[in-house]
């Protein structure tokens, strides 16, 4: 009972402490950027009827960035959390199973044929439908029935077949302009987003946290095998469908207004996972609150370092995403010899 109690305890010490990171890095993601402004008038000046332009820049451009920032660094850490208890792969991330490059293609056939510039919405529209697109792609590849090894397969034949149509746009270009907007866009980053990209997304960001955050007692029981969990009253079926959808769903959404952003789905869950013990339903809502904070950290460094060109938020997640992945592989390959 006295056991019971303190892992209860010390499971809500962790998403307490990343709450509080979270909100602190929120306020600091407010007051950061290029115009100097104090923040607590800024915010008294939204409800003025005439408004200061500092509270235009809050309400305009830093609001809607900090927004995004918490909702899509949630996305990506929940997302990968749960991907990789249901692979029971350390090394499985939102972008293994293809939605992030076909949502980025979308994307980019969005810039391709010039509809960003005649609507607005476009953009967020077109990675959305890409991001469907690869679950249609990779259950005609892989099948209904298919097991994990199989998923990640096909998972890997839809990534490369949209970076290889993604890199054809960037080949068939209509001009270096456009071949540049693609490859800005793909860098990644929060900047000039509004709230409606905020209000196109959310709901299906939604949609997306509430299937992955159902799936945790079956990836609980997915730890014990496949057959265990069949016994216990998994079909796993069920819950493949169900995670691939909620993957599809938030991180389709959250690629398609920041372009790609990698390793916070994967980096957050294994700096995490030590403190959970090893639980994957208790990981999920620590790893949403891990990968905000994240996120938030790696914007707020872009804003604070960037000279004339501010550097892509993409570009920072790789750079520390890339030597943490080499070290899983490394050690995974130490712990398991061939």
């Amino acid at each position: 009972m006295q056991t019971e109690l303190g892992r209860d305890r010390s499971g809500l010490a962790l998403p307490l402490v990343l709450s509080a990171a979270m909100v602190a890095l929120a306020l600091l993601s407010l007051s950061v950027g290029p115009a100097d402004i104090a923040l607590w008038p800024a915010i008294v000046g939204l409800f003025d009827v005439e408004r200061p332009v500092t509270s235009l820049i809050l309400a305009e451009l830093r609001v809607p960035r900090t927004v995004l920032g918490i909702t899509v660094g949630a996305t990506l850490g929940l997302a990968g959390a749960a991907l990789q208890g249901l692979l029971r792969n350390p090394l499985a991330e939102p972008g293994l199973i293809g939605v992030s490059a076909t949502a980025g293609l979308g994307a980019v056939i969005v810039f391709y044929f010039g509809l960003s510039a005649t609507f607005a919405m476009a953009l967020p529209i077109g990675g959305i439908l890409g991001a469907l697109v690869a679950i249609a792609l990779l259950y005609a590849l892989a099948g209904r029935e298919a097991g994990t090894l199989t998923l990640i397969l096909s998972g890997v034949a839809v990534s490369s077949f949209a970076a290889a149509l993604t890199s054809l746009a960037l080949n068939l270009a209509p001009s270096p302009y456009a071949a540049l907007e693609i490859v800005q866009w793909l860098l990644g980053s929060l900047a000039d987003r509004s709230m409606d990209h905020v209000w196109l997304t959310l709901p299906l960001m939604i949609v997306g946290w509430v299937l992955l955050v159902a799936s945790g007692r079956a990836l609980d029981a997915l730890t014990l095998g496949e057959d265990a969990a069949r016994t216990m009253g998994f079909s796993l079926l069920n819950v493949q469908l169900q995670v691939i959808l909620g993957t599809a769903l938030s991180v389709g959404a959250a690629v398609s207004v920041t372009g790609g952003i990698a390793f916070v789905g994967l980096v957050v869950p294994h700096l995490l996972r030590p403190w959970v013990g090893y639980e994957p339903r208790r990981l999920l809502l620590s790893s949403a609150l891990g990968g905000a904070v994240l996120l938030l950290t790696a914007d707020i460094l872009v804003r604070a370092t960037s000279g004339p060109i501010e550097l892509k938020l993409g570009v920072v997640t790789a750079l520390v995403g890339a030597p943490f992945f080499l070290y899983l592989i490394f050690r995974t390959r130490r712990e398991q010899p061939l």
